[in-house]
């Protein structure tokens, strides 16, 4: 997984701002409706949420001290709000698309294969934290 060539690529996608939320989500609901129940009727707040968790994940992507209590962190969150592990390889694939679709032709195999690594970090240490016992 290549940090640098991550946080380029989000950079890239970034400039399109909540354009990105709003296609991740719609992506989201429509190869997943039953997920659509977790969030409330608004989804303006969940946008901006999902772009700033983005960019402090990419942000700190090769910093593992700031990045794994974050996503820690993250995880117990979600799973307060009723994330499932069984959710996360949709959110997966519907992340994946819409960097797809908003790096344009600048997306290519080596650029899939990190997302999908670093996809499958976040992800992990997220299931982890959600499911050890609160305290």
């Amino acid at each position: 997984m290549d940090a640098r060539r991550l946080q380029e690529n989000f950079a890239l996608v970034g400039g399109s701002g909540i354009d990105v939320a709003e296609y991740f989500y719609a992506d989201l609901f429509a190869k997943n409706p039953q997920l659509r129940s977790l969030f409330g009727g608004a989804m303006a707040k969940q946008h901006e949420k999902l772009l700033t968790a983005l960019s402090h994940i990419v942000e700190s992507v090769d910093d593992e001290a700031e990045l794994v209590p974050y996503l820690r962190d993250l995880g117990r969150r979600h799973a307060g709000f009723g994330v499932a592990a069984e959710y996360y390889p949709h959110v997966g694939a519907s992340l994946i698309a819409t960097l797809a679709h908003f790096s344009g032709p600048a997306w290519n195999a080596d650029l899939e294969r990190d997302w999908t690594a670093a996809y499958g970090v976040v992800a992990q240490v997220m299931q982890e934290a959600a499911a050890e016992p609160v305290a």
